[in-house]
């Protein structure tokens, strides 16, 4: 190994492996111009190598590349990876598949930053055998040649010492003390010569990739987890609620079989400009602004609002999600109220108009004077970069590992970038979801500089054909080589005209479709109760919305989907096919309006198939397409599809089958095939 590769490596700044070859300009060094194997096209790769590809825990890494060299040497390749923080290097080898492209995997089994790069040699005893072979073939004299091998198996004893190096002088003796050439030939091919030779190869002249490639291993709920959003300030009749009244709605959501519960900001709201009742420009006494509009006289973003409660009864709050098994998520939104402390103590951190007065958010024609939007673009953004960080790491010291990022599209990517590495660098469990609701190319970059999750499209997405296609998009590399899409049917700011119109059949069906087309999906409280009237016609935002008035709910309402979606959630965790996120298959089905498609094990040990009506006001039948030789199952053997929500089996045999989807009962079945 190169002294450049002994180097300790910054967690901030991209190590590269040696070069394979100097390029112009550059000193000649005499021993790098014997490494002379080409290796090119190496994927996966995100934008060349600039980015992180993403794994979980447990997963594998395929990767392939193409490796040759002038002549006719045999080569060999190996995958050689490392956590970021290690130095030691650990290897698999890699095959040749065909046309000089190799391939092979790497598993990771812990939730940590990676490298790996390639390293690949013309091996000198496998060539040496080739020839050999040739030439004992030919009925050519080999007495020169076997001296050669004799030659390479003495310098791989000298290398290996020990009792391999004991056990390849053996081996050197029976090829030299061979009464013949046919014996010393026999000897000199033997398998258990060849794998002493393999673990003792003479690697100093091995070419390794121009680069290293970053891999980030996430905790597997990077990749599998329902997510339940509420405000924890709701829920008690005439007042604001505390964190331990909210300790009730932790138990309803565990109940339904979520794993995170995602709190919008917890903070002290502010009082000037606060906004009122259905965003009425002037709050009224006793209201409580949105809040999003951070920050007081009772402190900032490291503080609990004081009708919430304290930072122990926060602590308080999260070990009692833990005991249910849910996580904490927090909003983590960088904006300020003109209350907020940074105000005072950093006017630098703000827009200012030419008055010196600091501006107020505006998105035209609409206004937000209860928030100020923070200045990344000041003269030295440094300091507050670093009390960003800051921030997210106070709420991991309390026992937050996930962060739902408030538009991080309005932030600097390669701020996203230093932050997120600098967290997961000491803290590597955390997550961070991105809700970046803009152009596609900026929502997919987030996702590269390091996000874990993103929000998507698909709250707009309601039309069969622009399903398949986009969730094709996200589920499949390349952009699944970094994008992990998390699917919200509503948010507090999203009230789709689809769930306005379409009753409880389209409110069901959506629920679906979020659970089972991704890993990842969440519903912001009240989509149990099919809460669906608008603002006012044509608009996206709730009547009476929760992010500016106190809302008390009856669970148990006439209609309520509790029930449905803690059936939804249990099918999920019982399903290790809905618990991964790139396994996602379209098939045909004859009627334009229903969706077909399935998630199967790489194993093929489950498989699940859903059926989608995407009419939510009439009935529709389709004969479905099964793929049954990839399940491996004969073209007349019959197997069952168990309806899962429903709880009834049918016997299908052959390619195909038949679906009814009636709005009546349900506009989606989930079918588990079970073989014989």
């Amino acid at each position: 190994m190169s002294e450049r590769m002994k180097r300790p490596v910054s967690r901030t700044a991209k190590p590269r492996a040696p070069r394979a070859q100097p390029p112009g300009g550059e000193r000649l060094d005499p021993k790098s111009l014997r490494r002379t194997v080409v290796i090119e096209s190496v994927a996966p790769l995100v934008d060349g190598g600039r980015y992180p590809l993403k794994r979980e825990v447990g997963a594998t890494l395929e990767v392939s590349a193409d490796i040759f060299k002038e002549g006719h040497d045999i080569l060999v390749a190996f995958l050689k990876y490392r956590r970021i923080d290690a130095s030691a290097w650990q290897e698999a080898p890699m095959r040749l598949v065909d046309n000089d492209r190799w391939a092979g995997a790497i598993r990771f089994d812990d939730n940590a930053r990676y490298v790996y790069a390639i390293e690949a040699l013309a091996d000198p005893f496998r060539s040496w055998l080739a020839d050999l072979a040739k030439r004992v073939e030919a009925g050519q004299d080999v007495a020169s040649e076997l001296r050669e091998g004799a030659a390479l198996v003495r310098g791989a004893a000298g290398r290996a010492g020990g009792d391999d190096g004991r056990a390849l002088k053996e081996w050197l003796a029976r090829i030299e003390r061979a009464t013949d050439q046919g014996a010393a030939v026999t000897a000199a091919r033997d398998g258990a010569l060849l794998a002493l030779m393999d673990r003792h190869i003479d690697r100093a002249d091995a070419t390794w990739s121009e680069q290293q490639y970053e891999v980030m291993v996430d905790r597997e709920r990077a990749r599998f987890a329902a997510w339940y959003e509420f405000f924890p300030r709701s829920g008690v009749e005439g007042r604001h609620a505390t964190l331990g009244d909210a300790e009730a709605q932790l138990a309803r959501a565990a109940a339904m079989g979520f794993h995170v519960v995602y709190l919008p900001p917890i903070h002290p709201v502010g009082r000037a400009h606060r906004k009122g009742r259905n965003n009425a420009l002037t709050a009224q006494p006793g209201e409580p602004g949105s809040p999003w509009a951070i920050g007081g006289p009772e402190g900032g973003h490291d503080a609990v609002h004081p009708d919430l409660g304290t930072l122990a009864d926060f602590d308080r709050f999260v070990a009692r999600a833990q005991a249910l098994g849910l996580e904490v998520a927090l909003d983590f939104a960088i904006q300020c109220s003109p209350d907020h402390p940074y105000v005072r103590e950093h006017p630098e951190w703000f827009f200012h108009r030419p008055d010196g007065t600091i501006k107020y958010a505006e998105n035209p024609p609409k206004k937000y004077q209860d928030v100020y939007p923070v200045n990344f673009y000041g003269e030295d953004p440094l300091p507050l970069w670093q009390e960003m960080k800051r921030l997210v790491e106070f709420w991991i010291d309390h026992g937050v590992k996930t962060f739902r990022v408030d538009n991080p599209h309005t932030k600097p990517v390669r701020f996203w970038e230093w932050m997120i590495r600098e967290v997961q660098a000491v803290h590597p469990e955390t997550v961070f979801l991105a809700e970046a609701f803009t152009r596609p190319k900026m929502m997919k970059v987030l996702a590269k500089a390091g996000f874990t999750q993103s929000y998507t499209y698909f709250t707009w997405r309601n039309e069969r054909d622009e399903l398949r296609e986009y969730l094709t998009e996200i589920t499949s590399p390349p952009v699944a080589e970094y994008f992990r899409g998390n699917l919200w049917p509503n948010t507090p700011d999203i009230l789709h005209e689809t769930l306005q119109h379409g009753g409880p059949p389209a409110f069901k069906l959506r629920l679906v479709l979020a659970a089972t087309l991704s890993s990842l999906y969440g519903i912001y409280s009240g989509y149990e109760l099919g809460e669906h009237v608008p603002f006012a016609p044509g608009s996206e935002e709730y009547l009476n919305s929760e992010k500016y008035e106190l809302k008390t709910r009856d669970w148990s309402a006439p209609g309520n989907l509790v029930g449905f979606v803690t059936r939804l959630n249990r099918i999920r965790r019982e399903h290790r096919a809905l618990q991964l996120y790139r396994n996602l298959a379209f098939h045909h089905a004859d009627d334009a309006h229903v969706l077909w498609y399935g998630k199967m094990t790489p194993e093929r040990d489950d498989a699940i198939f859903v059926a989608a009506n995407m009419d939510p006001h009439r009935t529709h039948s389709a004969v479905v397409h099964v793929p049954i030789e990839e399940l491996g199952i004969a073209p007349e053997a019959p197997y069952r599809m168990h309806e899962l929500l429903s709880d009834v089996a049918y016997e299908w045999r052959g390619p195909t089958g038949i679906v009814e989807l009636d709005p009546a009962r349900d506009l989606a079945q989930i079918f588990h095939l079970r073989r014989g």
